[in-house]
């Protein structure tokens, strides 16, 4: 090895981080301890658009491909919005009238509404509307994936055959972020703008939710001092509680840090 390689690897060990095979992904081990106080399994990791540099916590599982589950609203909305079946972010979709388990779903919905409170139901019309002809295309066209939408128009990012890892997760938003994905400008931007779960003086922090069967997601962006930490976090959910790690565990490395 390289004398300057080796003392970058000295250097990273010393602070609690490593290098994978893969020399543009920092491990931080450190990142652990956030998933032990929330006794959970899981993985994160984080793109810094400055520095053009990864770094994580778990890359077994991080490089793992997992069923998307309700993360995949976020490129189901730039189809549904590039293909004309709902107009905007405000158009309302009635409700059915079929109780299901989450209160919140059983109402009207909007785009904006939908995305907040990640009610299925209003995202399956939205892909029936769609089409599986129109879905594979864009799919496809992105590179979303492994771009099997094989198990049900209205199921396949649930429980059919699309899986995603946590690098392809972030490779979506950050060219969501630079507008380089297969659709409109006004696509992007509402899109963009319906995924803001928080705004202050100092940041912006973008993100969705995902959970199917053990599998629990959170993946977006931060902005903050001129800068853009794209991430995705995993978490095993065992039991229901577990779901709540997801964004706990991701504001924990994120204060560790120094960014909120």
């Amino acid at each position: 090895m390289h004398r300057a390689a080796f003392l970058i690897v000295v250097i990273l060990a010393l602070a609690g981080c490593q290098t994978t095979q893969d020399s543009s992904i920092t491990l931080r081990e450190d990142f652990k301890s956030f998933f032990d106080a929330h006794q959970v399994e899981g993985s994160i990791l984080i793109y810094d658009l400055r520095e053009d540099a990864f770094s994580g916590y778990n890359a077994d599982r991080f490089e793992t491909a997992f069923v998307p589950a309700s993360t995949y609203k976020i490129f189901n909305s730039l189809v549904a919005l590039e293909t004309g079946v709902i107009a905007d972010e405000n158009e309302v979709i009635p409700w059915d009238g079929e109780e299901r388990i989450v209160e919140a779903w059983n109402q009207d919905h909007t785009l904006r509404s939908a995305i907040k409170y990640s009610a299925v139901w209003f995202y399956q019309e939205l892909a029936r509307r769609i089409g599986e002809e129109r879905m594979q295309h864009f799919v496809d066209e992105a590179g979303y994936g492994n771009q099997d939408i094989s198990g049900g128009i209205d199921l396949f990012w649930l429980t059919g055959g699309l899986r995603i890892t946590s690098r392809q997760q972030i490779d979506v938003l950050r060219r969501l972020y630079h507008d380089d994905l297969p659709f409109s400008q006004r696509a992007m931007d509402i899109v963009k703008d319906i995924l803001i779960k928080e705004k202050t003086d100092a940041y912006i922090f973008r993100a969705k939710t995902g959970w199917q069967g053990q599998t629990g997601w959170l993946v977006g962006y931060l902005e903050q001092d001129d800068n853009v930490y794209f991430f995705a976090t995993t978490v095993a959910i065992m039991k229901s509680e577990d779901s709540r790690a997801r964004e706990a565990v991701t504001r924990d490395v994120f204060k560790h840090l120094g960014l909120l």
